[in-house]
């Protein structure tokens, strides 16, 4: 057995046995299993099961390269990074992450919380099923761990310090690339284009300066606005879920940002939900339920994020300057614009950029599937270059339906 004093990638056996080691969760002489469970680009996540007791633990380890990529390093820091942050985001919004029970610096891996009874979000969703306390929970979430890690509530000082802390260099890099220059350029060459949209991608992508533009705005409004400590990567893959609760993980590429990039991410992601029942499910009755459960979830991001904003602001602000009147309105404002084009570029870099989602690349009638990458595109390029007009959850429904109509006229 390992002494785990150098890094070294685990198997999922070992994984059982570093458990064993670093952490008095189960009884010695217990029978442990690990089964690698991860399905994601970076890290290397396992299951670690008591054969005697059937009590479980997750182990979650950093790889020095990316899977899609493996020319691509990244820091192992990242899970530093992830572990402390859940520990912050648990403060503001106790319960729903998951509790981190060690992180080891050494073998850039942590032991957290089995969220045992839930199922990654994604996975539900393409299943189609829906959950009614997600929008409740999630701007919960949402409202308490973007604002009150801002200079709104923060002491400057300490947020300064925090921003240092959580500069995220490489995964930002990946979201600078990846997000906010591929999808507009190909420039490296390794987009994913499905081919039956490829003259569409090359007209309405590649081929519009003024998206390119708005696109530059907006990576640079991600780079330099450190505005709040964000998940950074929020997608319905980073959410475990049931009928009654919630679960926010996997914040490895958080860093200081615009809250937007959060909340335009899950919209996004929830867009994909639908494009996949819209085009999947058979049954009118049941496309129906959960294509408007998708479309309503959408609108009640956004429409309780406002909300709880506004509690939130008015409960825990601190800054003086912030009292103003009509400041809080003004702040909003922003969020909102960033929240739109975020929305948008995470659509297009889903469509033609790298990494794909397998919502749409799941459908497996190819006009089916052109025309849900159309919707998106269209969608995008709506809340990309009209931003500040997306300001509660109907304007989303409204570019929706829009979007719809433009590729069925």
């Amino acid at each position: 057995m390992s002494d785990y004093q150098s890094y070294f990638l685990m198997k999922p056996e070992e994984a059982a046995d570093y458990v064993q080691a670093k952490l008095n969760f189960f009884p010695e002489g217990h029978r442990l299993s690990g089964k690698e469970i991860g399905d994601g680009n970076i890290n290397y996540v396992f299951r670690v099961v008591d054969e005697d007791t059937g009590k479980s633990v997750i182990v979650k380890q950093a790889g020095l390269k990316t899977r899609i990529e493996p020319d691509l390093g990244v820091s192992t820091d990242r899970g530093r990074i992830e572990a402390k942050i859940l520990k912050i985001e648990n403060s503001y919004a106790p319960g729903l992450v998951p509790e981190i029970y060690l992180y080891d610096g050494v073998m850039c891996a942590m032991i957290m919380e089995d969220m045992i009874g839930h199922t990654m979000m994604r996975t539900g969703l393409l299943n189609h099923e829906t959950y009614p306390l997600f929008a409740d929970q999630i701007t919960t979430f949402l409202a308490n761990c973007l604002i009150r890690t801002s200079d709104l509530v923060m002491d400057h000082k300490e947020k300064k310090r925090l921003v240092g802390e959580f500069i995220n260099p490489d995964l930002c890099g990946i979201t600078e690339d990846l997000v906010y220059m591929e999808p507009y350029t190909d420039c490296f060459r390794r987009n994913h284009v499905f081919l039956p949209n490829a003259e569409f991608i090359q007209k309405e992508l590649y081929e519009d300066e003024a998206l390119r533009l708005e696109a530059a705005k907006l990576k640079f409004e991600f780079m330099n606005h450190a505005q709040a400590l964000i998940h950074g990567d929020l997608h319905t893959g980073s959410i475990f879920i049931n009928q009654e609760h919630t679960y926010v993980f996997d914040p490895e590429f958080a860093f200081y940002g615009p809250m937007g990039y959060d909340i335009g991410n899950l919209i996004a992601n929830l867009l994909f939900a639908w494009c996949n029942g819209d085009a999947t499910i058979e049954d009118p009755a049941e496309k129906e339920d959960f294509c408007t459960w998708c479309v309503d979830t959408i609108a009640d991001v956004v429409d309780l994020f406002v909300q709880k904003y506004d509690a939130v602001y008015d409960e825990y602000v601190t800054e003086l300057m912030a009292k103003t009147p009509g400041f809080k309105a003004w702040y909003l404002s922003g969020i909102l614009a960033d929240t739109a084009g975020a929305a948008g570029t995470e659509c297009i870099r889903r469509i033609d950029g790298m990494a794909n989602v397998k919502d749409i690349t799941s459908i497996e009638d190819e006009e089916k599937r052109a025309r849900a990458e159309r919707i998106v595109v269209t969608f995008a390029k709506d809340c990309i270059m009209n931003r500040t007009d997306f300001i509660c959850g109907a304007d989303y429904v409204a570019a929706l339906e829009r979007a719809v109509s433009r590729q069925d006229s």
